[in-house]
Formats: C-alpha cells, structure tokens, sequence
C-alpha cells in the first residue's frame, strides 16, 4: 500500500496494489474517486479535497492500524 498526497492539487491517493494495473476510475462524491483493477478488486482510492477530507476525523492525525490491531498515529503535515 501507498499513500502520496499532492499539496498544490490537494488530492491524495491510496493505492492499494502494485502499480500497472490498468483501471475503471468510478466516482463515488464528487470528493471521492475509487479505481477498480479488472478483477474487480479496489485498486486505489483518490481523495479530492483531501486536507479537509483527511483532518475530518481524529483531530487531524491518519491512524494507521496493524494487522495484530496496533494503532500508529501520524500527524498529517499543516496546510
């Protein structure tokens, strides 16, 4: 999994597999985009709007949770 975050667009993308898929892009909302692989797994997901998106939940942080259930918090950059 990847996360990359492009300040000047403010979009940010979950992409969730190896890159070189080719993708249906499906949107959600018009913050939401989620890019599908062709067997039908999520590919990717890109947030539009993604600071405000992003900093909607637990006071602004992206709380990453480990497989065995451990939480790893980390501070999202200021806008």
């Amino acid at each position: 999994m990847k996360l990359t975050y492009d300040r000047a667009r403010n979009i940010a993308y979950i992409r969730l597999r190896p890159p070189g898929a080719e993708v249906k892009t499906v949107r959600v909302s018009d913050e939401l985009n989620v890019d599908i692989a062709p067997d039908g797994s999520v590919y990717g997901i890109e947030l539009l709007n993604a600071n405000e998106q992003l900093r909607a939940g637990d006071d602004g942080r992206l709380v990453l949770v480990e497989p065995d259930g451990r939480e790893r918090i980390i501070p999202l950059p200021a806008q």
